[in-house]
């Protein structure tokens, strides 16, 4: 499994443009084959910042996300929407269980 932590801070001035087009991606994202999970949120201490959690089932959908057409429009969108550099974490995962709390 591959798991994606992305952190992308908002220009405020853009934000709501932003966040249609984040509502957008995650829709279309979350019915793609081999998606597990694909979420974004706000962070709780900057509303300007989106965190995205993304889980795929292998390489090939990983790679076919970034093919795809809702992402690509979101790409050619983000330097306008951006106030600085995304930082994005990309972990290779053999196993994962959940966690009682």
């Amino acid at each position: 499994m591959i798991v994606i932590h992305a952190s992308f801070p908002l220009d405020p001035d853009r934000r709501d443009d932003a966040l249609e087009l984040i509502d957008d991606l995650v829709a279309e994202s979350q019915t793609e084959d081999g998606v597990i999970d694909y979420r974004a949120a706000t962070d709780v201490s900057d509303p300007n910042l989106v965190r995205f959690f993304e889980q795929y089932e292998d390489e090939a959908a990983f790679a076919e996300h970034g093919q795809s057409e809702h992402f690509q429009e979101f790409a050619a969108a983000l330097p306008d929407l951006l106030a600085g550099e995304p930082d994005v974490t990309r972990f290779d995962v053999e196993s994962a269980e959940d966690v009682e709390v």
